[in-house]
């Protein structure tokens, strides 16, 4: 029996701490990589067509099962053009192993064409770096590359290995660090939040995280709501909500910094639990860029790093807050013939949703009101553009069809970011993946008209060139179709309805494309 190379120890390490899937558009630098799954077996493989696809269904993935998925990147080129779904990945605190091919150690003095600086262009995009060293040491980095991934909250790690590490042999199957214990929040903590609850004035508390994804601390928070009158709020875009019939509603904190300020004006209090102060997405004239008002008290129960969910059960204890209780809420009745608009659009969304539908929402301007349209419809998962990165919600999708197998997913689209990164519809056709995209095609970059706008512009036809995506118009039914995945057109909200329904009762993908009413 030969002796294992470098690049099957970085594959049996990665496998024997629960890494199955593998997302890769591998080059020359991986190809014995590739020869490793391949002999292994051990990973699902799954091709994507650009780095961004890649990513962002890491991303996914790992937002739908808990566990980091691997990535297959070619050099410093594959890391920034993987960078923009990286980057979101990051703000959703993803866990994720991205494993970077190098040139051969003794090639690196030459300069070839792909040569660049792989750990600069890395760093960017990732909380953990390191170019490994020997092949007896790809194993006990990768390890360490999983265990970073899998701490809490996620984090990005990237494993950048050269070479001739991955086809000489010495290659050494690492062992699995201990799994991470998570901090729980101390007691004092408990007591403040207890007591700023029992003050004078409005208090929100704002929540993200885990805990934003987990039904019993959403049960907690809302006990601790009805017995003290806090608002529960949560930022405008999170990793993963769990919502509808039966689960606590939280109001997310507006995009638009005018009815940001407005939710938030009359507050005394906040309290943080897995999330950050609120803030402007950008600066405008004349707006502020912290959105809480002046003199507001601040604490925080529990900081990114720690244990959310068991700090609000033990504070919905420790007020001795009454048992939760559903609302009966009315669920979203079906929309007539209606054309598709914000409105209509919530509802044909809401009342086709089955239960245990995952929604992928890169709807920008026009799914603002989507989200709370579908309060009330069946429990489902929404998965949101944490980073703004867009081009983020068809590969985020593919991995999270992957990441939750048996669970229709609808991934709602806006059709300028579709573009960036359209290519995940042939991973999607390829893999017989479960995803419904829906592209909501108004033609226009609309987000951008409305910051234009807001910093004082007054656009004439140049500036409104670059902001319009109708000339020529883009045919989405044609694309889904060229690359594999079966597509229709719908222009009304009945219509719309129907499609979606239809579509998650029948197996592999589909593109309805939603003609929108200006």
């Amino acid at each position: 029996m030969s002796e294992m190379n470098g690049a099957e120890s970085l594959v049996r390490t990665l496998h024997n701490g629960g890494v199955d899937v593998c997302f890769a558009n591998p080059g020359t630098s991986e190809m014995h990589f590739v020869d490793a799954l391949d002999r292994t077996g051990l990973m699902r493989c799954v091709l994507g067509l650009a780095e961004t696809v890649v990513t962002g269904a890491a991303d996914g993935y790992y937002r739908m099962a808990g566990k980091p998925a691997c990535t297959l990147l070619h050099l410093a080129p594959g890391v920034t053009n993987a960078g923009a779904n990286l980057h979101n990945a990051k703000k959703a605190r993803s866990g994720i192993v991205n494993i970077v091919g190098e040139h051969a150690r003794q090639h690196l003095a030459y300069d070839a064409p792909l040569s660049a600086d792989v750990e600069g262009a890395s760093d960017v995009v990732s909380d953990w770096v390191r170019t490994s060293r020997a092949s007896a040491t790809l194993g006990t980095d990768a390890a360490e590359a999983l265990a970073v991934a899998k701490s809490h909250p996620g984090k990005i790690a990237t494993l950048i290995a050269p070479a001739d590490l991955t086809w000489s042999p010495g290659g050494v199957v690492a062992e699995q660090a201990p799994e991470e214990t998570i901090p729980r929040v101390d007691d004092a903590v408990i007591d403040k939040a207890a007591d700023l609850l029992d003050g004078d004035g409005n208090t929100a508390i704002i929540l993200s995280g885990r805990v934003l994804g987990d039904v019993e601390a959403l049960k907690a928070l809302a006990r601790i709501a009805g017995a003290t009158g806090a608002r529960l709020l949560s930022p405008t875009s999170n990793r993963r909500a769990e919502r509808g019939a039966g689960v606590p509603d939280v109001t997310r904190i507006p995009y638009v910094v005018e009815k940001s300020l407005e939710l938030l004006g009359d507050l005394d209090n906040a309290i943080f639990v897995e999330a950050p102060a609120p803030v402007g997405f950008f600066a405008y004239p004349n707006r502020p860029s912290e959105l809480l008002p002046p003199g507001c008290r601040e604490l925080t129960l529990a900081g990114f790093g720690e244990d959310g969910s068991d700090a609000v059960i033990r504070l919905a204890d420790h007020i001795k807050a009454p048992a939760y209780r559903a609302r009966r809420r009315k669920a979203p009745a079906a929309p007539g013939g209606v054309p598709i608009n914000a409105r209509s659009l919530g509802m044909a969304l809401g009342a086709a949703l089955p239960e245990g539908a995952v929604v992928v929402d890169e709807s920008i301007t026009l799914g603002r009101d989507v989200y709370g349209n579908c309060a009330t419809a069946a429990p489902h998962s929404w998965l949101s553009l944490t980073g703004g990165a867009i081009g983020a919600g068809i590969p985020m999708a593919t991995g999270a069809a992957l990441g939750a197998p048996g669970r229709p997913v609808v991934n709602v689209q806006a059709d300028g970011s579709a573009m960036y990164s359209i290519q995940a519809l042939w991973t999607q056709a390829r893999e017989n993946l479960d995803v419904t995209t829906v592209i909501l095609a108004n033609q226009d970059y609309a987000i951008l008209k409305g910051e234009l706008t807001k910093v004082g512009a007054n656009p004439g036809r140049s500036a409104l060139d670059m902001l319009e995506i109708g000339r020529p118009p883009l045919n989405f039914v044609q694309l889904a179709e060229g690359l594999g995945v079966s597509a229709e057109r719908v222009s009304d909200a009945a219509s719309l309805s129907r499609a979606i329904r239809e579509s998650m009762d029948r197996p592999g993908p589909h593109v309805i494309e939603a003609m929108i009413d200006q």
